[in-house]
């Protein structure tokens, strides 16, 4: 075979890699989040008549395996025919998930924190038209050795009604992927976990043990106490430690 034909052939094929490369990095980040979802969305004090306050998670988001960040985007929506007046959105997040900054919103401080949470963030909104909607953009950290969870209440400007609170619900998956550069994570899923340096881990060559013992890990401790944290949306207004920040 000649050098020239040699030479051809080699372009054509590195040609080839590179296509397919783009295309398929162009899928992972069309996949990186799904349909906004209100799923683990529920009511709890009444809002002004003509109010309907309503929130929204990704259906999917992608963890990096090796730094461990993730984007997620929040949504806040009044569906009703009045608007809302001064509200306030949280994002709160639980044991895996680390919320480490939302676009114009304040860290809370931790003895304002809900019971349970490792970190949050108030956004103060000083009014959602009817029919209006809000999104924003949340920078977070996943340890994929451990379960995760987001809450998004919605309150009034002084935090003292909570209209509408999504969560906690976790962000999971039951197939984890230790050799990709990154694990995509399903909304309302509870995560496998993997622990970095052991087998089933990202770089690991054994998937994490099958069998009664793991199947035992959700009904411990830790997701007893996470049930409790969430239920009936009231975990905000009876459990706040003083010194809260106030909208």
């Amino acid at each position: 075979m000649s050098s020239r034909r040699t030479t051809a052939i080699a372009g054509s094929l590195v040609m080839a890699s590179f296509s397919a490369v783009m295309i398929l990095s162009g899928t992972a980040g069309a996949e990186d989040e799904g349909p906004a979802s209100g799923k683990g969305g529920k009511a709890v004090d009444a809002a002004p008549a003509g109010v309907k306050l309503t929130t929204t998670l990704p259906g999917k988001i992608s963890v990096d395996n090796g730094s461990e960040k993730t984007a997620i985007t929040a949504t806040v929506k009044n569906e009703g025919s009045k608007d809302s007046g001064k509200i306030r959105l949280l994002v709160v997040g639980f044991d895996g998930l680390v919320v480490k900054g939302v676009e114009g919103c304040s860290a809370i401080p931790e003895n304002g924190l809900p019971e349970g949470s490792n970190s949050g963030f108030a956004c103060p909104i000083d009014n959602l038209a009817a029919g209006k909607s809000k999104s924003y953009a949340v920078d977070a950290t996943f340890d994929l050795g451990k379960t995760g969870k987001i809450c998004l209440p919605v309150q009034t400007g002084d935090g003292k009604k909570t209209f509408w609170q999504q969560g906690p619900v976790p962000f999971g998956t039951s197939n984890p992927s230790p050799d990709a550069p990154a694990t995509p994570l399903l909304l309302g899923t509870d995560n496998e976990p993997v622990s970095p340096g052991k087998p089933g881990s990202p770089g690991g060559k054994e998937l994490p043990k099958t069998g009664p013992a793991r199947d035992l890990l959700p009904l411990g401790a830790a997701g007893a106490s996470l049930l409790a944290a969430g239920a009936a949306g009231m975990w905000w207004s009876q459990r706040r430690r003083p010194g809260a920040q106030e909208g």
